[in-house]
């Protein structure tokens, strides 16, 4: 699956941006993100889904509805693709007979059971890319990657990183779709990952998460922050509709069921902790050009904040 052309771009922003993910029909993660972000005074023309409004859980059509009528902003990812076209399957880009393959055969169908044909025609309008410029510097985010939709991006995968900044001319991307939130830096850029709101991070803990970019004097402030909710009443659901039981546990327990997805390097992060220490993104005439900064580094996952 290739990205969409045509992205939305919303100009030149003037406060914090909410970055989130991956609401996966976890009603009650939903609307914990929604009162956080009304707590900590963002409107909704500044907020930004990186796409999966709908996936793994049980509320598939209540949660399209907030989402659409709360307002903001959603980048299309590949559940917005495959459910606003009716395509077959969820375009995860899942292996074929894998654990993960398997499972999204029944949340797919319980969710296209549960979708209208407003709730499909507004997925299908969601754009591929969204771009803004906040504190000096310019964002882009997609869903997966910029090469193909479902791709999946992981904070030990330079190489991947590497590629896909070279199809964006924006000083820092926010991408989704893979689930566990990261920052990784190479020379002057960024690649932000926020993670998702509707399941844990396989890090041994329930809570999940988002970002706020906070635009400072030459800088934007990236902080991680920590998001609780009724995970007993999401898991309780979920069993409810009879959905796999694996993503059930998920919930209470904060360990995927599987890691089909994930490279050696993340899976051996499993049931860490994740920390994420606030950071400054500068533009690229203040910052340090030494060899030093000029070297791909990466801030891997261990807490998050």
């Amino acid at each position: 699956m290739t990205r969409f052309p045509g992205p939305l771009d919303l100009g030149t922003l003037d406060g914090p941006v909410l970055v989130y993910g991956g609401t996966y029909s976890n009603l009650q993660a939903t609307e914990a993100l929604l009162a956080e972000a009304d707590r900590l005074n963002i409107p909704p023309e500044r907020r930004i889904h990186t796409g999966d409004v709908v996936a793994y859980c049980a509320d598939a059509a209540a949660v399209t509805d907030l989402v659409m009528t709360s307002g903001g902003h959603v980048v299309r990812g590949n559940c917005e693709e495959g459910f606003g076209q009716d395509l077959d399957g969820c375009g995860c880009g899942f292996e074929e007979g894998s654990a993960c393959d398997l499972a999204s055969r029944d949340w797919v169908a319980h969710a296209d059971r549960q979708l209208s044909p407003q709730h499909r025609a507004f997925m299908a309008r969601c754009p591929g890319e969204i771009r803004f410029r906040l504190g000096g510097l310019s964002f882009a985010a997609t869903h997966g990657g910029f090469s193909a939709i479902n791709r999946f991006v992981f904070a030990p995968d330079h190489t991947a990183i590497a590629e896909e900044l070279a199809l964006t001319d924006a000083d820092c991307v926010l991408a989704g779709h893979c689930g566990v939130p990261f920052h990784h830096r190479q020379g002057d850029r960024h690649w932000v990952n926020a993670g998702v709101v509707g399941m844990p991070f396989n890090d041994g803990t329930p809570e999940t998460g988002f970002v706020v970019l906070s635009p400072e004097t030459d800088a934007v402030r990236v902080t991680f922050h920590r998001l609780s909710y009724d995970q007993y009443g999401a898991s309780a659901a979920m069993r409810h509709h009879g959905l796999p039981a694996g993503y059930a546990d998920a919930l209470l327990s904060g360990l995927w069921p599987n890691m089909d997805v994930m490279p050696p390097a993340q899976q051996a992060l499993c049931g860490q902790p994740l920390e994420l220490p606030p950071m400054l993104i500068h533009p690229p005439q203040f910052q340090d050009r030494s060899s030093a900064l000029m070297q791909a580094e990466s801030r891997y996952p261990q807490h998050i904040v």
